[in-house]
């Protein structure tokens, strides 16, 4: 079974620089579109039996695109939603950014995982929803799923996953638009092949 994690295209909350992971406004910008179609055909000689995404709509648009090309319809899943900011959502401002930085180097840094903005979710609560969702992937039929979601998401949750991938790693290469990382499963676990350009 392979995993294939992929971030969205370029959106309009990316480039107005605006924290915006709950209902968002901001869709894929015409670059993003363009990234998406150029993923597509990247992944095209892959047969997918399984396409999730993130409800949230630049995720969704990438989605859209992507599976169109493989004539097969996602899934929406909470699990792959970027992780809620409380009262920082929708907001753009130098000050918001930093303390957006401060939450996740709390919860990688610091070991302080249930620290979070007012309204928001911790560490712990991102684990909950996403490892759960993994395991069920694990314990499934499908030989090769497509997994659409976010950078955060994916740079927080993907060393707890992968055996061979650390957050020095994830810190250091982090993930552009509509990268993608293969996870195989093994028998000692997820094992990272691919991080972008980087093959294991």
């Amino acid at each position: 079974m392979k995993l294939y994690f992929v971030r969205h295209g370029e959106s309009e909350a990316n480039t107005k620089h605006v924290i915006s992971n709950r209902e968002s406004p901001y869709g894929l910008t015409d670059v993003g579109k363009q990234q998406a179609q150029t993923l597509a055909i990247s992944l095209t000689d892959i047969h997918f039996t399984a396409i999730y995404s993130s409800p949230i709509l630049r995720a969704r648009q990438t989605a859209d695109i992507v599976s169109q090309s493989f004539n097969i319809a996602y899934q929406i899943t909470e699990a792959l939603r970027e992780y809620d900011c409380g009262i920082l959502e929708e907001r753009s401002d130098n000050v918001s950014w930093m303390l957006h930085r401060k939450y996740s180097n709390d919860w990688i840094l610091h070991n302080a995982p249930l620290s979070k903005p007012e309204g928001g979710e911790n560490f712990v609560d991102i684990q909950n929803r996403f490892l759960p969702f993994i395991e069920s992937l694990k314990q499934g039929m499908s030989e090769q799923t497509l997994l659409i979601g976010h950078g955060g998401l994916f740079h927080l949750m993907l060393p707890l996953i992968l055996n061979n991938i650390d957050n020095n790693f994830v810190s250091s290469h982090g993930m552009g638009y509509t990268e993608f990382v293969i996870a195989e499963l093994q028998v000692d676990g997820l094992i990272c092949l691919q991080w972008g350009d980087i093959k294991f």
